[in-house]
């Protein structure tokens, strides 16, 4: 029985078939690769991340806005935020409409400080940094979600009243 000699993988190689992927995107895939195999971003909920697509980058298209949003900036650089759990594509094209980068964009819950206590059916969350003070999250029971954004929205309104002219 022969042996096969087994090819060899350079650091390189290996460097690239790990991040492959994510450096495509990020370095502006040809749309061909970008189609067969699209890099996956995730955000969390609430936040930004900054992203380059490639330079020559006129339109960028969302698939769900509810789930995601982008402001395209100069030279491909966007700033993506989470709206919303889920996830969605994203496409990036030229001036004349061809296709230079496309990506998954997955959204996902903070995993940080916040707390959840669930009572039954109903969710309550609790960002605890250090101390725990009520924080509204998508999926939290309706009742907590609206007393919390409401004591929140006066507490807006009163900071804003009170710094107009008198």
């Amino acid at each position: 029985m022969g042996h096969r000699s087994m090819p060899t993988i350079t650091p390189w190689k290996r460097l690239a078939r790990s991040i492959g992927v994510s450096l495509c995107f990020v370095l502006g895939a040809s749309s061909a690769f970008a189609e067969t195999a699209p890099a996956i971003v995730a955000v969390n909920v609430d936040n930004a991340k900054v992203i380059r697509l490639p330079e020559r980058t006129q339109t960028v298209i969302v698939g769900n806005p509810l789930v995601a949003d982008v402001a395209l900036q100069k030279n491909g650089i966007v700033i993506l935020t989470g709206k919303s759990f889920g996830s969605t594509n994203l496409i990036a094209l030229d001036a004349s409409g061809g296709m230079l980068a496309e990506s998954t964009i997955s959204v996902q819950a903070a995993q940080g400080a916040i707390v959840t206590v669930q009572r039954g059916l109903d969710r309550e969350s609790y960002s605890c940094t250090p101390n725990c003070m009520p924080s509204m999250q998508l999926g939290d029971a309706t009742k907590y979600f609206g007393d919390v954004s409401g004591q929140a929205d006066s507490r807006r309104t009163l900071a804003t009243a009170g710094s107009g002219p008198r």
